[in-house]
């Protein structure tokens, strides 16, 4: 586990997060979930669009070589205004979304400096994974997250999602 640095990204880092999109598609794919990025999404444009609104970061390892990305939203998020089988721990309060986690393989803790990260800016996260993205839904537990039910993405018909939620202050300490 190494020590990182989170940076806000900026519009030439665009091609180094398209081949993290490109290792995490692979990787959900190797996992046993090939449907959560299918071919094409996300795509430059979607990344582009997140670099123009200035939610968009980069994760650097000591040497400076970028090994993660993510994209932290305040809400309300259209995706998130329904809720199934479940509720939010608490819908009264403004929040952030991560959305579009991505890690080399081999940079281990990388989750953990982003939660780390997020904590800072935000006492209510959101998160949504894909109920077969395993490694995803081990992650968003061990580092407080508590599942809340199922949302429907607004930007694909019928893609369901298993969200969760952290209220920091429930939380001690981010697990290393």
């Amino acid at each position: 586990m190494g020590s990182y640095i989170i940076k806000a990204a900026m519009p030439d880092d665009a091609q180094v997060i398209m081949h993290l999109v490109d290792v995490a598609r692979r990787t959900m794919q190797e996992n046993g979930n090939p449907y959560q990025w299918p071919e094409g999404y996300p795509s430059s444009a979607v990344i582009d669009d997140d670099l123009q609104r200035g939610d968009c970061y980069i994760v650097c390892d000591a040497a400076g070589k970028v090994v993660g990305s993510f994209v932290l939203r305040q809400g309300p998020d259209p995706s998130y205004g329904h809720i199934y089988e479940g509720k939010w721990l608490d819908d009264s309060m403004p929040y952030y979304v991560i959305h579009r986690v991505t890690s080399l393989p081999a940079a281990h803790g990388v989750f953990s400096a982003i939660v780390g990260y997020c904590i800072q800016y935000s006492d209510n996260l959101r998160i949504d994974t894909h109920r077969d993205n395993h490694i995803m839904r081990h992650l968003v537990e061990k580092y407080g997250f508590t599942y809340c039910g199922i949302i429907h993405l607004s930007r694909v018909r019928s893609a369901e999602r298993l969200a969760y939620q952290m209220i920091s202050r429930n939380v001690c300490k981010v697990p290393q």
